[in-house]
């Protein structure tokens, strides 16, 4: 059985000019030497985890994580009011994830990513090909405008009435019956910190809704952080979702047939209601060779029975 690896600390780590007033902070953790892998966090705005992740074996991997503009360590940081988001868009850090593998000599990478990482892996592999030796991608998204009405527009709020009438009576009475996702974009720009703080904690506690009914995984994974990192993630969350992640709608599924030659697996939580199983499933079905696999005992936030799936592939990928 793929056992969980020790974390380990970081050997090397920098932050990352964009050339735009953006610093994106990175680091490599395990054998430098071994294969290298780039872990893509979700959000979008969730940043990197603190640790290495346990499913990677610190002696096969040459671990990388970054955070994604605006969020963890890098700057400017999004709870910042004065942080330009026009500067935060898909494209932009599809090209940081580029300067990002040039920047440390990588020729190939596997590629993990899960919820909105997966989204974002996805992005690249398809503009990337050659670039990319796997992919494993647990809890598959593709932020498209079905996705994004289905979260954050009432598709899911059919099974969370109460807690969606909390979420919108976050905002201002006149727009309650408009687009709260916008309505939010404003409040999380507000000049007023008192009002930016309780619209980012409105945001998380509606994304905790969501994933309350998951029989595994630990409560409030969104409302547990500090301040300023709910508020970065709120921020950054909404405006991608204004902006249906800023990627052309349904592009990730016409693009699936570029990753023919990557092998990838999608390990999925078939109590997902945050990411519904839908959309894994159609996107295994275009991309030629994929695997899909389902748990019936996961959500969003996994399970041991995934967790351990997760490990068992990434040993199977640790010597291509």
């Amino acid at each position: 059985m793929p056992v969980a690896f020790t974390s380990i600390e970081a050997h090397d780590r920098g932050m990352l000019d964009t050339r735009d007033g953006n610093l994106v902070y990175w680091e490599v953790r395990g054998n430098p030497d071994g294969k290298p892998a780039l872990i893509v966090h979700g959000g979008p705005g969730g940043g990197s985890p603190s640790g290495t992740p346990k499913a990677f074996d610190p002696e096969r991997y040459r671990i990388i994580l970054f955070d994604q503009r605006g969020c963890g360590r890098s700057t400017p940081h999004a709870s910042d009011p004065s942080t330009n988001m026009r500067l935060n868009t898909a494209e932009l850090l599809l090209r940081d994830m580029e300067q990002l593998r040039a920047h440390l000599g990588v020729e190939q990478w596997l590629l993990f990513g899960g919820s909105w990482g997966s989204t974002l892996s996805v992005a690249y592999a398809e503009r990337h090909p050659e670039r990319v030796s796997e992919m494993v991608l647990p809890a598959f998204w593709m932020m498209g405008r079905s996705e994004v009405d289905w979260l954050y527009r009432g598709g899911v709020a059919r099974l969370f009435p109460e807690a969606w009438e909390r979420f919108s009576n976050g905002v201002p009475e006149d727009e309650r019956d408009g687009d709260l996702v916008a309505a939010y974009v404003k409040l999380l720009e507000d000049p007023d910190a008192s009002v930016r703080a309780q619209a980012a904690l409105n945001w998380a506690a509606w994304e905790d809704a969501v994933l309350s009914l998951e029989p595994n995984g630990k409560p409030g994974p969104y409302s547990n952080h500090a301040s300023d990192a709910v508020q970065a993630f709120a921020r950054i969350c909404a405006h991608y979702a204004a902006n249906d992640g800023w990627l052309e709608d349904g592009a990730l599924l016409r693009g699936a047939g570029r990753l023919a030659a990557i092998p990838g697996v999608i390990i999925h939580g078939r109590h997902d209601l945050s990411c519904p199983l839908g959309a894994a499933w159609e996107f295994a079905r275009a991309w030629p060779g994929a695997e899909l696999v389902v748990f019936d005992d996961a959500g969003h936030k996994g399970s041991a029975a995934m967790n351990r799936h997760v490990r068992a592939v990434l040993q199977r990928f640790d010597g291509r």
